[in-house]
């Protein structure tokens, strides 16, 4: 089925009801998931939804891309797949990473290795991208995000649980990618959501229920929690590593935080559940999603403003910043799609959507990431 490349940018804004639905889905109750107390149930099986074939397939007689050009890995979680897409034309090349729940998606530097927290199963997959193998990762119950470690040799695992009360998790899983098992495990705080290291890779940052956990990499300890009693959800650091982007979906701000002493030295307003964010390579703008607006609010980080509004999808939640810092793409949960944004013109440019077949509940972009070609 034919890929579509549109130059529309998306829908209306979403409703607010539709926001507390997503919320919902990202922030489970124990109730609804069967949860008690601070027991481990066992992964379900079969997987929880069957994929849909009609949505987010590859184009047709689409060749390979050739070795060493970006390709994007997007998340789809209820599709129970990962899109593979150029970075030059905006085509699905692939689509046959295959996953019960793909919630959160990493790839190691070279490409060779795609890590996807795969939440419906209570595991990690660990593919090669060369012949499609996985090995099953054991981390614990619902991974929301997977994040790898600058220079490749370690995977985290945001491991957020069914509650965000007391009976849930506070786990970090590290996986070592050349064994591809756990190694340590992590207590940073209640329902850790969203991860993101330093350049260098000393510090890695997680989001959970009450803040954001900084954890030392070499120490595998928590050396600082920010709290926030909001609930953060994205983070990203700029690349000279001294500041924070922090995210509060229920405050309707974004949080930037001095990295070196924790102290928030300001909060800008991005009202409609701000979810995501993502730093562009030169550090002086981030990307942030308005979930509930069908929004992307672009935010100068020497003035601390927003400088621009760029209409989205349905319900945009991801966002990631390509290598070379041209475009920014944001995965629009409920549109299905992959709303693509020239950094330089903060033009929509590209919408992605797989298939005329893709609807709002098919395939839910999840997250999205970048990658060399092996």
């Amino acid at each position: 089925m034919p890929v579509k490349i549109t130059r529309r940018a998306g829908l209306a804004a979403a409703a607010l009801a539709v926001a507390a639905a997503a919320a919902a889905a990202a922030w489970p109750t124990a109730g609804a998931l069967g949860l008690t107390g601070g027991s481990t149930p066992p992964p379900p099986r079969p997987p929880n939804a069957a994929p849909n074939p009609n949505a987010w397939t590859p184009a047709p007689g689409m060749v390979r891309t050739r070795s060493g050009s970006p390709q994007g890995f997007v998340a789809l979680s209820a599709q129970g797949r990962i899109a593979q897409v150029d970075v030059a034309t905006h085509l699905i090349v692939a689509t046959r990473i295959r996953t019960d729940a793909a919630r959160g998606v990493a790839v190691t530097p070279d490409g060779r290795k795609v890590y996807v927290a795969d939440t419906g199963q209570y595991d990690v997959a660990a593919v090669d991208a060369a012949s499609g193998a996985v090995k099953k990762i054991f981390v614990g119950p619902y991974p929301q995000a997977v994040a790898v470690a600058p220079g490749g040799r370690a995977v985290y695992a945001a491991v957020t649980g069914g509650d965000t009360g007391a009976g849930g998790s506070d786990e970090v899983k590290v996986i070592d990618t050349a064994a591809d098992r756990v190694t340590k495990t992590i207590k940073v705080g209640t329902a850790p959501r969203q991860i993101a290291f330093s350049r260098d890779g000393r510090r890695a940052y997680v989001s959970y229920a009450g803040g954001v956990g900084v954890i030392d990499t070499a120490t595998a300890a928590v050396v600082r929690k920010i709290p926030d009693p909001s609930g953060a959800q994205g983070v990203a650091v700029t690349p000279d590593g001294r500041t924070l982007l922090v995210t509060n979906p229920r405050a309707g701000d974004t949080w930037l935080v001095n990295a070196a002493s924790g102290k928030v030295t300001a909060k800008i307003p991005t009202p409609d559940q701000p979810w995501g964010a993502a730093i562009t390579p030169d550090g002086r703008r981030a990307y942030v999603t308005r979930m509930n607006a069908g929004y992307v609010a672009v935010l100068d980080l020497a003035s601390r403003k927003v400088t621009a509004q760029i209409k989205a999808g349905r319900l945009p939640a991801p966002v990631a910043i390509t290598p070379d810092g041209r475009e920014a793409w944001v995965g629009n949960i409920f549109s299905g799609s992959v709303t693509v944004i020239d950094t330089a013109s903060n033009r929509v440019t590209a919408t992605i959507v797989g298939g005329t077949g893709t609807k709002p509940i098919n395939a839910a972009p999840q997250s999205i990431t970048f990658a060399p070609t092996p």
